[in-house]
Formats: C-alpha cells, sequence, structure tokens
C-alpha cells in the first residue's frame, strides 16, 4: 500500500491577522463611529516609579503603564471560544488609536528595549486594550515658602492632542481605583502620602473644550536631612559666638576672629542651601531661620565693638581724672589719696594702692577722692570722700542672658508655626 505523508500544518495557508480583522476593509484613520456621539475611552494607569523630583527645574520624571479601553466594532471577528488576539506595536500603526499627551511634559517617551514596549489586544466583539510603558518628565509648579518644611503636590495630566468632547469622552475607567502604584516607590527626600485621580474640562479659545485626566500625587518632605545640614550647624554658630562673652574684653586677639569666623560660616551656610534651590522672589522657612540665626551672630560682633568702644571712653575718663586730682605727696598724712585698681571687687570704701603693670587695663575702677583743709599742726581735720564705680562688664552680663533667651524664644515661635 501506497502511505500518504500527513500535511504539514505549519505550511498550511491561514488566516491573516489583517484579514481577520479586516483591516483593508476600513479607513481607520477616522475615529469609531464618526459622525455620532463620542466615543468613550477608559484609561487605568498603573505608576512603576517616581524617579527624580528636581526642587531647581520644577519638574518630576515617572514612570508608568498607560492602558486605553474603547471598543471598534470595525474590529470585531468571529471567534468559537470568544478568546481575545494579542499583538504587538506593528499592528498599531494601521488601526486607530487614541491620541493621548501629556500636558504640561517637558520631555517623554515610549521605552523601546528589546522592542516597543506597546501591546493591542483584541476582543472579539471589538473591545480594544491599548496599552504602553511611558516615562514622562513633567513640570510641578511647587511651593518654597515652607521650605523644608513643606509638603508639594504634583499633578501629571493625560489629554487627547485632537478630538474634543464631542468626538472623544475620556475618563477613569474604575474611578480613583484606576490609579495603581508599586509599593516599593520611594524617594530620597520624600514621603509620598497620597495618589489620588480628578478629571476636569480644559478649554483652548481656538479649538474648544477637552476631557482631562490628572494623576495628583502628595510629597512631604523628610526634614531630618536639613536639621543634620543646615539648622544644627546653623544653631552650633550662633552658640559659639556665645562664647565671647565669657572671654576678657582685654583680649582682642580671640574675640574679634571668633566674631568674623562664625559670621564667615553663617554667609557659607545661606550659600550653600541657596545654591541648590531655585531662584524665587519670595522668603523661605529656612531663609528666615537662617538669617535671624545671621543677625544673631552679628550681633554678637557688635556687641563687643561697644564693650571696647566704652572702655576705651571709660579709660579717657579715668586719665582725665588723674589729671584732675590734687597732688598729696607733700602732705603728712598717715593714707594718702590712692586709686584702687585691682581686678576684685573689693569694698567701695576700701583704699588700696593704685597699681598698673605692664600697660594693664582695669575691669572695676575705685576712685576715691579726698579733699581737706590743713590747719596749724599740717593734719586734716575735715575729709570727703567721693566714691565712683566704673563696671564696663555689665554688657557681657546682661548679653550672657538676652542672647541665649532671645534665641530659645525664636526657636519656639518658629518650629511651632512650620512644623
Amino acid at each position: 500500500p501506497i502511505l500518504k505523508r500527513s500535511p504539514d500544518i505549519t505550511k498550511s495557508p491561514l488566516t491573516k491577522s489583517e484579514q481577520l480583522l479586516r483591516i483593508d476593509d476600513h479607513d481607520f484613520s477616522m475615529r469609531p463611529g464618526f459622525g455620532g456621539p463620542a466615543i468613550p475611552v477608559g484609561v487605568d494607569v498603573q505608576v512603576e516609579s517616581l524617579d527624580s523630583i528636581s526642587e531647581v527645574d520644577m519638574d518630576f520624571t515617572m514612570t508608568l503603564y498607560l492602558r486605553h479601553y474603547w471598543k471598534d466594532e470595525r474590529l470585531s471577528f468571529p471567534s468559537t471560544n470568544n478568546q481575545s488576539m494579542t499583538f504587538d506595536g506593528r499592528l498599531v500603526k494601521k488601526i486607530w488609536v487614541p491620541d493621548m499627551f501629556f500636558v504640561h511634559s517637558k520631555r517623554s517617551f515610549i521605552h523601546d528595549t528589546t522592542t516597543d514596549n506597546v501591546m493591542l489586544r483584541v476582543q472579539p466583539d471589538g473591545k480594544v486594550l491599548y496599552s504602553l510603558r511611558v516615562t514622562v518628565t513633567a513640570m510641578c509648579n511647587m511651593d518654597f515658602s515652607r521650605f523644608p518644611l513643606d509638603t508639594q503636590t504634583c499633578s501629571l495630566e493625560i489629554e487627547s492632542y485632537a478630538y474634543t468632547e464631542d468626538d472623544l469622552m475620556l475618563y477613569w475607567k474604575n474611578g480613583n481605583d484606576s490609579l495603581k502604584t508599586d509599593e516599593r516607590i520611594s524617594l530620597s527626600q520624600f514621603l509620598i502620602q497620597e495618589f489620588h485621580t480628578t478629571t476636569k474640562l480644559a478649554f483652548y479659545s481656538s479649538t474648544g473644550w477637552y476631557n482631562r485626566l490628572y494623576i495628583n500625587f502628595t510629597l512631604r518632605r523628610h526634614i531630618f536631612f536639613f536639621l543634620l545640614q543646615t539648622y544644627f550647624p546653623a544653631t552650633l554658630m550662633v552658640m559659639l559666638s556665645w562664647v565671647s562673652f565669657w572671654i576678657d574684653r582685654r583680649a582682642v586677639p580671640a574675640r574679634v576672629p571668633l566674631g568674623i569666623t562664625t559670621v564667615l560660616t553663617m554667609s557659607t551656610i545661606i550659600t550653600g542651601v541657596n545654591a541648590s534651590m531655585p531662584r524665587v522672589s519670595y522668603i523661605k522657612a529656612v531663609d528666615i531661620y537662617l538669617w535671624v540665626s545671621f543677625v544673631f551672630v552679628f550681633l554678637s560682633v557688635l556687641e563687643y565693638a561697644a564693650v571696647n568702644y566704652l572702655t576705651t571712653v571709660q579709660e579717657r575718663k579715668e586719665r582725665k581724672l588723674r589729671d584732675k586730682l590734687p597732688c598729696t605727696c607733700s602732705l603728712p598724712q598717715p593714707r594718702p589719696m590712692m586709686m584702687d585698681g585691682s581686678y576684685n571687687d573689693g569694698d567701695v570704701g576700701e583704699l588700696g594702692h593704685y597699681v598698673s603693670e605692664n600697660g594693664d587695663k582695669q575691669d572695676r575702677m575705685m576712685v576715691q577722692l579726698a579733699l581737706g583743709s590743713e590747719r596749724g599742726s599740717g593734719r586734716r581735720k575735715n575729709q570727703r570722700y567721693v566714691s565712683m564705680r566704673i563696671d564696663t562688664h555689665a554688657i557681657d552680663k546682661y548679653s550672657r542672658i538676652i542672647f541665649p533667651g532671645a534665641y530659645i524664644l525664636f526657636n519656639l515661635i518658629y518650629w511651632s508655626i512650620f512644623s
């Protein structure tokens, strides 16, 4: 008997997908149901990653799966098992798909590794699922008035470019459940608080009204980084400037460099913070803290300038007072007129000896003026004592209390308002 070979099913003529979907029989340059009511197009999104947030450029970068759902009866086909047909991006160029774009986007692209990340799935009744993987960089209007204690809300807006609401009705397929996010999404500087969806109408004076979908997400900035890099160093510089209040006012080489160093350090901190921020025309919360801290440091330098100036004025008065004192060296007095220039806090009425060694200046000057009249034997019978006490340490003493108290009060008010 002659044996017949079974036919090779891989070489049997099969119906092409274009013929099965009757692509050549229709004009797919026109939307489904052209001339009739608006075609509803549902959208859902799965956010794969939120890549970066840029304060300088005021934008964000997001990678997402964008899916469209609509019905095109021109693509219906007979099927006994009611199974859908799935295609890649090559068929997308031959049929009608919604012309979606991202409003306020700066850059966007469809991933093409290893091939175009596009998928088309068609049901026997003509229902279509069109999915693509997109990375988009879009604008985000940020308000930095409370930076770095701020919360930002950004939006990714999706809209049809050509079809108004009379031709295409764009909507979220499952309401707020149309937006899914990956649980592993995280940012280094922000905490993602919420994702939600909204729908609005956008009007253009030349073309009309369009349906616009919004993907809104709220970000709260992590404060710990700025505490370590900005707030703590600024606070330490302010506290360091207070050290000069405990240094002797005669130690000019110690107090002056300390004040200048803290001022320059605060200037460096302010410059470093503003270098990484956009040049906004309003005051940020961090600017208030840094500039108030700068003022405290600067006032500590002015405080020493005041102390030094008053010391100079005091020395001039003391010099003039010594020149006016009468010479009593020829009087046979057991205790001559004396000026106590010691550094202790002795009693005002206690007399000592005026000592001036190596040009030292006095912290406390006790001056007693003895004015009397000598009769007969040369002994003074009447004496008048005038005591004068000059203390130029008062400014330093008050500054040790006023400066820390005022700065603590400022911190309480600042953190109660902005935290």
